[in-house]
């Protein structure tokens, strides 16, 4: 794939950072397939990917996982005990996917890079949009990257 722009890991960093939760007062991009190329990229540098998703309901962060995970190449079990209200999903490929009710103001993505090479990318990003790789909303879904 070709990116819109040459993209370093340096700049993939930057483009997530401003994602921050202490960074709760920026106009977030509006260019989502800049946001998607700088996650594929920094994941692609990473061993694996822990995915934390604070949402309004049970369904809309299953939903939001579900887009995260295709994106990231995984495919968690989420066979959820039903709730209603705010939740917290937590996915952890090394682990079992569980859900807990969330009384926090954030809501987002969290996606934590883990790598055993300190070289490689150990960092978390986020709150990134619920929506970023939900189908009815962007028309690539899947974003190939050659590192």
């Amino acid at each position: 794939m070709s990116f819109s722009t040459p993209l370093t890991l340096e700049t993939a960093h930057r483009i997530l950072q401003q994602f921050s939760a202490q960074r709760l007062d920026f106009e977030k991009p509006t260019d989502t397939v800049s946001v998607q190329e700088a996650l594929l990229w920094v994941a692609a540098h990473s061993d694996y990917q822990i995915l934390g998703v604070c949402a309004d309901s049970l369904e809309e962060g299953i939903r939001a996982l579900e887009g995260y995970a295709r994106a990231l190449n995984y495919s968690p079990n989420l066979d959820l005990e039903p709730m209603e209200g705010s939740v917290y999903i937590k996915f952890n490929p090394n682990s079992k996917c569980y859900a807990s009710l969330y009384d926090g103001k954030h809501r987002g993505v969290l996606v934590s890079c883990q790598s055993a090479d300190a070289t490689d990318v150990n960092e978390m990003y986020g709150h990134l949009p619920l929506d970023l790789f939900e189908q009815e909303s962007h028309s690539s879904n899947r974003i190939a990257i050659d590192t």
